[in-house]
């Protein structure tokens, strides 16, 4: 409940605190970024909520850039999430970015990662965030989270 100051209610005041808590929690969002940088930065806000532990963003090496790296504890199952943001009103799906190319990148970068902290025998999904954001605004309008979006493909695709 907004407290009351000279008779007036500070409704401005309980959002603040709202968006600084959530900040707190969740990891903020920085409104100067450009838009694929708030969107990737949007997800991770999202996969947090959902109860996921994000471990790294923009991880890249030479054999490429992972967005949003998580973990879902319970499961024992890593995450590599792209992240597809849209900042325009056209018609049109981020996720359709996504093609078998990018996977194959994806997939090797993922690779590289599991090697490098020494984690091939976990188990892991390749996720896609969809994320709607016309420039203007200072939330995104809407974001869709496809789970297992597609599998490991490429040279080094895994192995079951």
């Amino acid at each position: 409940m907004p407290r009351l100051r000279n008779g007036v209610w500070r409704w401005l005041d309980t959002q603040r605190w709202r968006q600084r808590i959530r900040q707190w929690r969740y990891g903020p969002i920085d409104g100067h970024a450009p838009v694929g940088k708030r969107g990737e930065q949007a997800a991770a806000q999202w996969l947090r909520r959902k109860g996921l532990r994000v471990l790294a963003e923009s991880e890249s090496d030479r054999g490429g850039e992972i967005d949003l790296i998580a973990v879902d504890v319970k499961a024992r199952l890593i995450i590599f999430a792209e992240v597809k943001t849209l900042a325009t009103r056209l018609p049109g799906h981020p996720a359709d970015r996504v093609d078998e190319e990018k996977q194959t990148r994806i997939t090797r970068a993922a690779m590289r990662y599991l090697k490098r902290q020494r984690l091939l025998g976990m188990r892991c999904r390749f996720d896609v965030l969809a994320v709607w954001w016309p420039d203007p605004t200072p939330l995104p309008d809407r974001i869709e989270h496809y789970e297992a979006a597609f599998e490991a493909t490429g040279v080094d695709s895994f192995f079951s």
